[in-house]
């Protein structure tokens, strides 16, 4: 089954679960969330196939959160604007099989989901 996984070039755990995919010849889709970011529908269809809430895959370490962010008290739907409006946000990689989807960190949590 075709894998995707929602990528940021500029992440190094991103980055890890891409290269152990190419080495294990596991098939896979590469979706850039910075240069094609996820649409508000999309990011709720991500959530449910991850069984999450937003708060889930907000990276509440990231500069643009802390200076702009960590102060509010967004309601979920407000939250899911704004990671469509800033997908460096989103935290990632997160990889996609079929119908469920997990947050690709660490990388044993992903050789998992794979072999299952």
């Amino acid at each position: 089954m075709l894998v995707k996984v929602l990528h940021n070039g500029n992440c190094s755990k991103s980055n890890a679960v891409l290269e152990y995919l190419d080495e294990n010849g596991v098939p896979f889709e590469i979706i850039n969330i910075v240069e094609d970011p996820l649409s508000e529908l999309e990011i709720k269809t991500v959530l449910k196939k991850l069984n999450q809430s937003v708060f889930h895959i907000i990276r509440k370490t990231d500069k643009l959160y802390l200076e702009n962010f960590a102060d509010k008290n967004l309601s979920e739907e407000e939250w899911i604007k704004v990671l469509a409006e800033n997908p460096s946000l989103i935290q990632r990689p997160i990889i996609i099989k079929g119908s469920v989807a997990m947050l690709g960190r660490p990388i044993e949590n992903v050789k998992y989901f794979i072999e299952k």
